[in-house]
């Protein structure tokens, strides 16, 4: 019985620890989101039931916010996995100086979102000082001011750029596994390169792009550093996410108990995202096994 005993033992004080970090906090939001609570009001906090959350799901601030993160965790997703694709491809191949490209392929992940964000707003998207605006002059065209124009897209070009690396890498482990002989074979029956990538290359892909969505998906549904640097969710509501609302609400408008009930409502999609996609890898892991 004690052997039995002696795993769990050495186990537990990690779980119960994780479980405190985990359930403490979301008991809280679940306890504000019932309350009316502003931190500039002087009264105390008042139990409303249900009222923060059709408030909140009622504002139509809410709903597009839902419809922005959706836009621009869709539009990363397809923008990492289709060039993560073709860089793997491309590294897997030996050329010169791929060395050096791999290693300024790895840089951008490195570098703090806070810290890109404000790169790419103030040396690249400037529509004055910035790289872009004095390739477009030299070329005879007018600067585009990306972030008022153009302010999704922008997010987007932001956040793809950051999180490449991570996708073209992960790619790029999974193609070099890929048994030499199957290619050689393939070669040898008269598949062409298109060919050869499609039947071959994608379905032993198959189960690392589904890791990469999954992981991209948990961390692009809370992108919160890039949007707060660049756009501050604007202009209007184009660029605010359902996270950055949610810090609006509570410490803009200091309202505690809708910035709560916010917090739930994303959790609770998050975790219906989250659900779906570790099925969708396990069903393409069963299937590659």
């Amino acid at each position: 019985m004690s052997r039995r005993l002696t795993p769990f033992l050495f186990t537990a004080p990690a779980v119960i620890a994780l479980f405190v970090w985990m359930i403490v906090p979301l008991a809280l939001t679940l306890w504000c989101s019932v309350l009316r609570y502003r931190l500039l009001s002087p009264a105390e906090p008042a139990f409303v039931g249900l009222d923060n959350y059709r408030y909140f799901l009622m504002d139509s601030a809410a709903w597009r916010a839902m419809a922005n993160t959706l836009v621009l965790v869709g539009s990363a997703l397809s923008v990492t996995v289709v060039l993560g694709i073709g860089l793997a491809v491309l590294f897997d191949h030996d050329f010169f100086g791929r060395g050096t490209a791999r290693l300024l392929l790895i840089a951008p992940f490195l570098v703090m979102p806070t810290v890109s964000a404000l790169i790419w707003k103030n040396l690249i998207m400037h529509p004055v000082n910035g790289v872009l605006a004095f390739v477009t002059g030299g070329l005879g065209f007018e600067a585009i001011d990306w972030l008022g124009d153009w302010p999704m897209t922008s997010v987007v070009i932001i956040v793809s750029w950051q999180w490449l690396p991570f996708a073209a890498l992960v790619l790029l482990t999974a193609l070099q596994s890929l048994d030499e002989e199957q290619k050689e074979a393939a070669c040898l029956d008269g598949a062409g390169s298109l060919d050869r990538f499609c039947f071959i290359t994608l379905p032993h892909l198959r189960p690392s792009i589904s890791i990469v969505i999954l992981v991209e998906t948990i961390f692009f549904l809370s992108i919160f550093a890039e949007i707060f640097v660049t756009t501050s969710g604007g202009p209007g509501l184009a660029t605010t996410t359902l996270a950055f609302l949610i810090y609006t609400r509570a410490l803009l408008e200091f309202d505690v108990g809708a910035a709560s009930a916010g917090g739930v409502v994303a959790v609770v999609l998050a975790n219906g995202v989250a659900i779906f996609l570790v099925r969708t890898v396990a069903r393409s892991l069963d299937a590659r096994g």
